[in-house]
């Protein structure tokens, strides 16, 4: 049991073209390369739109920032009565 041997083979292909024919593998074969086609040029539009578009700014947050001063509360803690 192991491979299978030039003669398996060649019956599977007899087998598949009588099945479905030399004119709908080679159907099948050119919807399988239009759609390749299809894809690569979907693909290079995506890239030229995004060439297209302006770039952003950056937008950074600076970390290093001093925090604005607070005024003193006076109001914090409980008062005795």
């Amino acid at each position: 049991m192991g491979s299978l041997s030039i003669w398996h083979w060649i019956v599977v292909i007899a087998v598949v073209l009588l099945l479905f024919g030399r004119g709908k593998i080679s159907d099948l074969m050119g919807d399988v390369a239009q759609g390749i086609k299809a894809f690569k040029k979907g693909m290079q539009d995506d890239d030229k739109t995004a060439a297209d578009k302006p770039a952003e700014p950056v937008k950074t947050i600076d970390h290093n920032a001093a925090p604005a001063p607070t005024a003193a509360r006076t109001d914090v803690g409980s008062k005795a009565v």
